[in-house]
């Protein structure tokens, strides 16, 4: 199964974000859950770190001058699938390659609606309490937030039974299509109570979400 990847990357902040660092393990087997080949990597982005993005991950610039350049990385030929926690972000940092995403946070939200959290930390407490608090020392590298994204994962499919990364990836496309409204004045509204005239307003427009195109043409 070594067409699957858990993804993460840090980057120079979230505007037009430049590559730093990637990481991923291979994802082995779903029975037993296993990962292999850990990778790891910083790059050069050939500009500024913002604050934002310092005060997140700690990498800074003076650290990657002699780092290979971001424009140069590439991932696997045989990579087939990407996992990752918000993987839009991570993908969209490497240059949107050919590769089907699974997302682990659209997941999680679907699975469990009702916390008030689902960034990675929030749900690292919420599924393993009792050793969050070591596994999060480092959180922020982006090979400590693969593996966090892992036992998430891991408690995913145990939840939804899913045996087969095919499985895994029809899930995460079915979660990822919203059933309320992300943004603008019917924020929070179901879709499905939308007045029609702005729904078909919408889906003119050129760079709505496709998952949310795909809820409105319902």
């Amino acid at each position: 199964m070594n067409n699957t990847i858990i993804f993460d990357t840090e980057a120079t902040g979230i505007k037009e974000p430049i590559l730093i660092e990637a990481a991923w393990v291979e994802l082995e087997s779903f029975a037993p859950f296993a990962f292999t080949n850990p990778f790891v990597q910083r790059y050069n982005p050939e500009k500024p770190i913002s604050l934002g993005a310092l005060a997140t991950h700690h990498i800074m610039d003076e650290e990657l001058v002699d780092c290979p350049l971001a424009a140069s990385f590439t991932l696997p030929k045989h990579v087939d699938y990407i996992i990752g926690h918000n993987v839009d972000f991570d993908w969209g940092v490497i240059g949107k390659p050919e590769v089907k995403r699974i997302c682990t946070l659209s997941l999680a939200r679907k699975l469990w609606p009702n916390l008030d959290s689902h960034n990675q930390s929030a749900l690292l407490y919420y599924l393993e309490r009792s050793t969050a608090r070591e596994q999060l020392r480092n959180a922020h590298s982006a090979l400590i937030d693969v593996g966090i994204c892992a036992a998430i994962l891991n408690h995913i499919c145990q939840e939804l039974g899913i045996k087969t990364v095919e499985a895994l990836y029809a899930e995460s496309e079915k979660a990822r299509i919203p059933i309320t409204m992300p943004f603008g004045k019917h924020k929070g509204s179901l879709l499905s109570d939308m007045p029609r005239d702005y729904k078909e307003w919408l889906l003119k427009q050129g760079d709505i979400d496709p998952y949310l195109r795909k809820a409105l043409s319902v």
